[in-house]
């Protein structure tokens, strides 16, 4: 009798076991994603859609990315958000050191008939099949954090038509029109081309207010989601170090976040230069008034300095605090530096769920304070963008976002020479990493537009975007590309599997043609 219990026991068991494992398999439990990646991911759309709702934290926006311990604090402040059962961005009360997987993820980007992509990191998505993967492991442990998440890319970078432009060589990969002056190839050579990257991986230290570290992952000043002015996550992450505040700090007046980085940045095999790198130093704060803590005040100072042949000094490191007026420079017109300086705000209203924000770009410094009176739109740009959410009865959000980017050269040309902004007389590889714009891929020499609708559920994120990007040729017809994607993900047991398509039309192309594009991705992210 006792037996027989037993064996019934045992079976009993054995089937709960299996129901476990299989309605683990279907329905995981929350994942933990506070030390993934964090700029252009998922859950950063995702979080900033629920802020703007009024359903998440409020936190500063206009520095990103976040450490592990800033997630927790943009983290959902509604319990019934649409992604409660999939992710968990609270930070573990539990004492002791914790690692947690990076989800391992792949990508396979197709793009019929020219390149085609912006804001995928390092990852460049020429003509034919592109491949991708990524992943890693995070630690925290008491004031430390550390995410290890190295990433590699190889594109079939097939042959398509290249625009002439008069140079032969490695040059001919080069900018269509000044492959001298900035280091963005229309295609990275005759081949195959692929990198191995550290990726998204960083050491933080975050202790007393104050944090430090060393990083390679991406970063995004200022406020724009798509079309970033300074820095967003179009290129790879470059290598660097930080240092800053852990989260705003209290001055009466309002709160203050601010952070100052120094790192190197690197060309492509694709342009000619003595130097092939680059030391760069730059700063970005924002400010939020006492009282009003939705709007955000901001600025951002970026430097590209050519690698000093004899090391770097502490002039170098000090860049970000010198004067904005070239006439207080002890360097005179000499120096090889370029500048941008930008200025921004950001303000969200929750009650309504409407955020409008906006940023200035300045490249390289004014004269004097006469020139930055009479003529501060002289090699500049600008950006400007809204959002409008909804909580629907049944938990889902639906967001409609808007942004327009304006950097083509302006009127002044008639009277003052410009050259197109990112673009440097002496630092010649202009605002890039590896042969890719830091900031928005629209930005050299003309301008963008984006409009999206998402719809967030518990099973996921559809969405329908509609892309414009122009590229200034010098003559009255500009490059003109018009596209419209819809992407759809959708979280199934353990993985996340995104797919999407675009369809791109571009006019003018080389001048005298037209071509149209379809590309097509497709991703799968699991769980461990």
């Amino acid at each position: 009798m006792i037996g027989r219990t037993f064996r019934r026991l045992r079976w009993i068991a054995a089937a709960t076991l299996l129901q476990a494992a299989h309605a683990a398999a279907q329905a995981p439990a929350p994942l933990d994603v506070r030390g993934e990646v964090f700029v252009g991911s998922e859950v950063e759309g995702y979080l900033r859609a629920l802020q703007v709702a009024g359903r998440g934290g409020s936190y500063p926006w206009s520095i990103r990315g976040f450490s592990p311990r800033e997630v927790s604090r943009v983290a959902p402040s509604d319990s019934a958000h649409p992604w409660r059962a999939r992710y968990r961005f609270t930070r573990d009360t539990a004492g002791g050191a914790r690692v947690r997987p990076v989800r391992p993820g792949a990508q396979a980007f197709v793009n019929t008939t020219m390149p085609y992509g912006s804001n995928d990191g390092a990852v460049w998505a020429g003509r034919g099949l592109t491949l991708a993967l990524d992943g890693g492991a995070s630690l925290e442990w008491r004031a430390l954090s550390m995410t290890v998440a190295p990433m590699a890319f190889i594109a079939q970078n097939a042959a398509f038509e290249l625009e002439d432009n008069g140079a032969d060589g490695v040059l001919e990969f080069g900018h269509p029109r000044a492959p001298l002056s900035i280091d963005l190839p229309q295609r990275f050579g005759s081949g195959p081309y692929g990198r191995v990257e550290p990726g998204q991986s960083t050491l933080w230290v975050d202790a007393g207010g104050f944090a430090l570290g060393v990083s390679t992952a991406n970063q995004h000043w200022g406020p724009a989601a798509d079309l970033p002015l300074v820095l967003g996550n179009n290129a790879g992450g470059f290598p660097h170090g930080f240092v800053g505040t852990a989260h705003p700090v209290d001055v009466w007046i309002g709160r203050v976040h601010g952070r100052l980085v120094w790192g190197r940045l690197d060309q492509s095999s694709y342009t000619v230069n003595r130097n092939p790198r680059r030391f760069m130093s730059g700063a970005v704060a924002v400010f939020t008034p006492r009282g009003m803590p939705t709007l955000e005040l901001g600025g951002t100072r970026f430097f590209n300095t050519p690698w000093p042949a004899r090391g770097v000094s502490a002039a170098n490191f000090l860049k970000p605090l010198e004067g904005l007026l070239k006439n207080s420079l002890t360097t005179g017109d000499g120096d090889a530096d370029n500048q941008l300086a930008s200025l921004f705000f950001r303000w969200h209203h929750p009650r309504s769920g409407v955020e409008a924000y906006g940023e200035l770009v300045r490249d390289d410094h004014n004269a004097d304070r006469r020139d930055l009176l009479l003529e501060p739109d002289h090699d500049s740009g600008y950006m400007v963008g809204v959002r409008r959410v909804w909580s629907r009865a049944d938990g889902s959000l639906v967001s409609l976002r808007g942004e327009l980017l304006n950097t083509r050269v302006s009127h002044l040309d008639l009277v003052r020479p410009q050259s197109p902004l990112y673009q440097h007389h002496a630092t010649r590889q202009g605002h890039t990493q590896r042969g890719q714009l830091l900031a928005a891929s629209s930005g050299n020499a003309g301008g963008g537009a984006v409009v999206g609708l998402d719809r967030y559920t518990r099973r996921g994120r559809t969405s329908l975007t509609y892309t414009r990007t122009l590229r200034d040729r010098g003559t009255p017809d500009p490059e003109v590309t018009q596209a419209l994607g819809i992407e759809s993900l959708r979280f199934k047991g353990r993985f996340d599997l995104t797919a999407g398509l675009t369809g791109a039309y571009q006019m003018n192309r080389a001048g005298d043609g037209s071509a149209f594009n379809l590309n097509t991705v497709v991703r799968v992210r699991v769980g461990l």
